[in-house]
């Protein structure tokens, strides 16, 4: 039993460290990091309780964590510690041997009643154990070690080396994201004694830099968040200041949409601790620049808002998320305006000389880039998909000339001094391009459309010039690389081969497009000239890694809203299907299917089929001979499977999968007869052999979309 401690007190337990601006882009994983380390240290040594809550602080200048009912000190706690066999511990006559006073006073346990030792096992197995009551975790300790070690394991992409002058006058070096000033450690109102990055907890913090600079003192743990608020002029909850910044942004936005990526919500949430929006302009005349170049200026290099009016076009206002809370902004918003107009001078001067020369001019300098060291350049690159796309274009009865003329423009807005600036923009400016030279619609808009889909549930191609593209671009990426031995190897994919299979997936199922996938990895290889992706395995493996991803895919698809199992996406995809465009529509069949009462009879019988044809050994008939049949219950299948093979013919080209498996109900009642009254392995090889190629004709029929064997 464990005992109570007497002393045991709860409050909450604030920790923060105070330091210089720490790196915005991993401030929020920095802050959860250092939250979640103090809590499971606590956690682990039952300083906790079950209704202790963590909150998570982060701000430019501060990781802080605040946990609710952290005991001062953990309950007491029973050990049992195995000691050593009684054969060694004890002597012949019964004696205590020396071996048994080490281990005990290693223990720290010398001088112990060893009356009190247990026995326990049989024979050899019987050794000594030692009982105790073990004191529980100290807060001020346990925090100690939690502290140094939660910093030592922060998601720090660079550590900085600095040096901090202790108490007794010495330098001492330490390491850390950046140079830390302050620590608090409170437990209630009460500072706990501990210590790291050369710095001694108190009770004081910094408040905003201009709003309320100085020292801060924390009452307690609980008033934390409200004394940074109040008296310091800083919103400490990344969480709370992100939604802050969310909503003024859409207020200040009106009638407009204001474009607030993710990413650029949590960088600038990172870079402020008293947020204040602000509206700002530009002149009117850079809105003959693309949009999308003067969005990604505004978003990568000033960290602006764009805004757009409900058509999506580009508003030449922006607003601005500052630091600093003031009735007169006019410098702030004067200075911003004036920084960003050089910006956006560059975008539209890149803009205007790009359009000096034509896409169709600059082919042959693609030769001049680097794509791999043993694929080729970019010219090379281009060549191949090229031929890729040709030949997809001609299976679908497309247009070859407008396939080719896009995979050869495709990639050179590369060379252009706005992509050469912002690598973001491949593609979109390729499409802005080849529109102002003049190009085919479904040219221009194949240029941006053959990345689609860059991630997962992104949009796909509009076009079928910008779809066959798409599949060619990224056949060649995955060919190319899996043949000179780059294939993803655990969580390293450098090349995104997986993103690649993926988008192929979903740009054939998607699509609706009726292309062989073991063509097409052919089509692909027969554009390369490196031996290494001339080998026959190398085909084999493609295909088989794009369907471990369209797998993967295909659990995140449902019907009515019910996810499709395991066991029906096994059964459909055993199958090696060449087309997958229809694969959905199998999976949907399956589904009513096995709501059939005779499912499950029939999904075991072709389970026991297979098991069978598996085992044998002997070359099977390719046709099955009515003149050899002699059991009722063998003639009942055979004159059923012959009755029902047309229906199931016609339903299979019509690609009417529900008739078809519906139509496989017929075959029950003879299937189980079958089984009940014919013994397959006759002595006689030639009935042996004929039942067998009957078998083998039955479960050709019954798995023509799906091995329903999988279902059993």
């Amino acid at each position: 039993m464990s005992k109570v401690n007497s002393n045991t007190q709860s409050a909450n337990l604030l920790i923060e460290v105070f330091t210089e601006e720490l790196p915005p882009k991993s401030l929020r994983r920095l802050g959860e990091a250092f939250s979640e380390g103090i809590f499971n240290h606590l956690k682990s040594a039952n300083l906790t309780t079950d209704a202790s809550v963590v909150t998570s602080f982060a701000t430019p200048r501060r990781l802080a964590v605040q946990i609710s009912n952290v005991i001062n000190q953990a309950q007491d706690y029973p050990v049992r510690e195995k000691l050593l066999p009684t054969s060694i511990a004890y002597d012949a006559h019964g004696k205590v041997t020396a071996p048994l006073l080490k281990k005990l006073a290693a223990l720290g346990h010398e001088g112990i009643d060893l009356s009190t030792l247990d026995k326990a096992g049989e024979g050899k197995n019987e050794a000594l154990y030692l009982n105790i009551v073990a004191k529980g975790a100290l807060l001020e300790q346990t925090a100690q070690t939690a502290l140094e070690q939660t910093l030592s394991k922060l998601p720090i992409a660079k550590m900085m080396h600095y040096q901090v002058l202790q108490n007794n006058g010495e330098l001492a070096d330490v390491q850390f994201a950046r140079p830390a000033h302050r620590i608090i450690a409170l437990h209630g109102d009460k500072v706990l004694n501990i210590h790291s990055l050369g710095i001694w907890a108190s009770n004081q913090t910094e408040g905003h830099r201009f709003l309320a600079p100085g020292a801060i003192t924390i009452s307690s743990a609980d008033q934390y968040e409200n004394d940074l608020q109040n008296k310091a002029k800083i919103i400490p909850s990344f969480s709370k200041r992100r939604a802050q910044i969310e909503s003024e942004l859409l207020k200040a936005a009106g009638e407009d949409t204001v474009l607030m990526p993710d990413s650029l919500l949590d960088e600038v949430t990172a870079l402020v601790e008293w947020p204040t929006i602000y509206e700002c302009h530009f002149d009117q005349e850079f809105l003959e620049v693309p949009q999308e170049c003067l969005i990604l200026t505004m978003q990568t290099n000033q960290k602006y808002f764009a805004l757009t009016d409900q058509q999506g076009k580009l508003r030449n206002r922006f607003l601005i998320v500052s630091n600093i809370e003031t009735t007169k902004p006019h410098a702030i918003i004067s200075g911003n305006e004036r920084v960003v107009r050089p910006r956006l001078s560059d975008a539209r001067f890149f803009f205007q000389q790009d359009q000096k020369r034509p896409l169709a001019s600059r082919l042959s300098d693609l030769g001049k880039v680097v794509y791999h060291n043993q694929l080729g350049n970019q010219l090379d690159r281009t060549k191949r998909v090229q031929g890729i796309a040709i030949g997809i274009a001609q299976q679908l009865q497309a247009d070859e000339k407008l396939a080719s003329r896009a995979a050869e423009l495709a990639k050179i807005d590369l060379l252009t001094d706005m992509v050469g600036e912002f690598p973001e923009l491949q593609g979109i400016m390729g499409r802005y391009y080849a529109t102002h030279d003049g190009e085919n619609p479904e040219v221009a808009a194949a240029c941006s459309e053959h990345y689609m889909p860059r991630f997962a549930g992104d949009t796909l191609p509009i076009t079928q010039t910008g779809t066959i593209l798409a599949i060619a671009d990224k056949l060649e990426t995955l060919v190319g690389i899996w043949g000179v031995g780059l294939a993803p190897t655990g969580d390293k994919d450098p090349y995104a081969l997986r993103r690649h299979a993926l988008g192929i997936c979903r740009l054939l199922l998607e699509k609706n497009l009726q292309l062989s996938l073991p063509e097409l990895i052919e089509l692909a290889r027969a554009q390369f000239t490196q031996k290494d992706v001339q080998e026959k395995a190398v085909a084999a493996e493609i295909y088989a890694f794009i369907i471990d991803r369209l797998r993967a895919y295909l659990k995140d698809q449902s019907v009515a809203g019910k996810p499709f199992t395991s066991a029906e996406i096994d059964a459909v995809l055993s199958q090696s299907p060449a087309q997958i465009n229809d694969l959905i529509g199998r999976l949907a069949a399956l589904r009513e299917f096995n709501a059939l009462p005779q499912a499950a009879q029939l999904a075991a019988a072709n389970k026991r089929i297979s098991n069978i044809l598996k085992k044998t050994t002997t070359a099977i008939p390719g046709t099955c001979s009515d003149q050899l049949l002699q059991i009722p219950a063998e003639i009942s299948v055979y004159q059923a499977l012959q009755s029902i093979s047309p229906k199931l013919n016609m339903a299979y080209e019509k690609r009417q999968f529900v008739e078809l498996l519906k139509a496989l109900v017929e075959l029950s009642t003879p299937i189980d007869q079958f089984f009940a009254d014919v013994m397959v392995m006759d002595p006689n090889p030639e009935l042996r052999d004929n039942r067998l190629a009957l078998l083998q004709q039955l479960h050709q029929k019954m798995n023509l979309i799906a091995d329903l064997g999988k279902l059993a």
